[in-house]
């Protein structure tokens, strides 16, 4: 009868640790700049990340849809309960005009991709 709890507290462990898992949860997923000045270059934001899982969370890659903007991550694992944080740069040099511009950030969370969205609008270096 003993053996048999054991193995029943073996197997409930097991299934408990293969239960737990990191969960990314950014406070959000979009940002407006508005209206910027192309002359005044470059904007930042930075997008917040909690781990709301139960494992630590790894940020593998963020991955810009263009070469006008570039994210910058935190490379350490993120504890469960702890904040991260995905930066991201735009510059608006040579460009007008609206824009959306998105960033894909990997994780080792089941659900591996979270997607950020950034957009604005441009006045060009002719009409300011």
């Amino acid at each position: 009868m003993k053996r048999f709890f054991m193995l029943l507290i073996g197997v409930i462990v097991c299934q408990a640790l293969a239960w737990a898992q990191p969960k990314p949860t950014f406070k959000t997923t979009t940002h407006d700049f508005g209206t910027i000045k192309e002359a005044k270059g470059p904007v930042k934001h930075t997008f917040e990340v909690v781990n709301t899982g139960d494992r630590p969370l790894v940020i593998v890659d963020a991955v810009a849809s263009c070469g006008c903007t570039r994210p910058t991550y935190t490379a350490k694992p993120i504890k469960p309960g702890k904040k991260g944080k995905v930066e991201v740069t735009f510059s608006p040099i040579g460009r007008r005009g609206t824009f959306r511009k998105t960033v894909k950030v990997r994780t080792n969370a089941p659900d591996k991709y979270s997607t950020l969205i950034i957009t604005g609008t441009i006045i060009p270096k002719s009409k300011e």
